[in-house]
């Protein structure tokens, strides 16, 4: 079924350089990620109640202040940027990191330095356990520089324009770093252990060439409230995001804030549709889909929200009812600061 229409919602180098293949992104799943991958499923769905496979590793990894137990992540960089990682409960001095492409420099056990590529594109890095018993898979993609659109357009695809930060309220509201380039090569890609690239597009028309704003947060957030939702006894093999980036130009044709966190995208419309009939499965078990679904959801992700390993990521949350346009869903952002409508 066609998903509905989104609705306006508001709201350097040294001798530790570990030398690599050429510089060529990688659109696919390399086979050494089946072992990360290999404990699910995303297109199966487990029955409620039942043990959900594990999708944490033995270890952890942490960059940019966030730490994850996921066997998938992903991190957006700039061309020639770095990105420093580490890993997290493990034996930091066994451990190993496989780039599939850019130069990779080992600061101290446990922690490493990658520099990217100049092509945008996707590069993997597989983070290995002593005696390649589990590792994780980090998602690197190289973005498109945002100082590359061409007025309005990015080869061709119109992003708007970005508002400028305002003069009360929170500040970085400029426009993003760049844009993940989503093609037919990549779009399938994990980006977590539940959700794929292409569910966070934006629903304006498009060519081949796609382009995306992700923010990780947004991801690691999703995960903590899907396991959370299962442990409730729903079955939910992912969620269904009706609406994820938005681009501005998007954004003001369906008459949404100016500063929505899904220009950032930072945020997701989301329900759950295990059955795929488009709309709101039948949490409550009252034989409707109807707002008191999307209530259920709202309590589960509150109550995910204030857990000790939330890592204080959910910000903003909402419940919405059906219109003539789309069924419930719930609001989910990482703001930086709590919201509830």
């Amino acid at each position: 079924m066609k998903p509905p229409a989104p609705p306006a919602s508001t709201t350097p180098e040294g001798p530790n350089l570990v030398p690599t293949r050429p510089a060529r992104p990688v659109f696919r799943r390399l086979a050494p990620t089946a072992l990360a991958l290999g404990a699910f499923s995303l297109g199966g769905a487990t029955p409620a109640g039942a043990p959900r496979p594990s999708v944490a590793a033995a270890f952890g990894t942490q960059y940019r202040g966030v730490f994850s137990p996921d066997r998938v992540r992903a991190l957006t960089v700039l061309p020639g940027g770095t990105v420093t990682f580490d890993v997290i409960d493990h034996a930091e001095s066994e451990s190993e990191a496989r780039p599939s492409a850019g130069e990779l420099e080992r600061l101290a056990p446990g922690r490493w330095q990658w520099t990217a590529p100049a092509e945008p594109g996707l590069y993997p890095i597989q983070v290995v356990a002593a005696g390649g018993t589990d590792s994780v898979t980090l998602q690197a993609f190289v973005i498109v520089p945002y100082d590359r659109l061409e007025g309005e357009r990015l080869n061709g695809y119109r992003i708007g324009r970005y508002p400028a930060s305002p003069r009360r309220g929170p500040s970085g509201y400029g426009p993003p770093a760049g844009f993940i380039e989503v093609t037919a090569e990549n779009e399938n890609v994990l980006v977590s252990p539940h959700f794929q690239l292409k569910q966070f597009l934006c629903k304006q028309p498009a060519g081949s060439r796609k382009y995306v704003v992700l923010d990780e947060r947004l991801l690691l957030a999703l995960e903590h409230v899907l396991e959370r939702v299962n442990e409730a006894g729903h079955r939910a093999s992912t969620f269904h995001v009706m609406s994820g980036y938005r681009t501005p130009a998007y954004n003001r044709s369906i008459g949404n804030v100016r500063y929505s966190q899904h220009l950032w995208g930072a945020a997701a419309d989301i329900f759950v549709d295990e059955n795929g009939d488009g709309a709101m499965d039948d949490l409550n078990r009252d034989g409707r889909s109807d707002v008191h679904d999307a209530d259920v959801l709202h309590r589960l992700i509150d109550a995910a929200a204030t857990a000790p390993d939330s890592r204080g990521l959910i910000g903003g949350l909402g419940r919405y009812p059906a219109t003539a346009s789309h069924g419930p869903f719930v609001h989910l952002d990482v703001r930086g600061h709590r919201a509830r409508w």
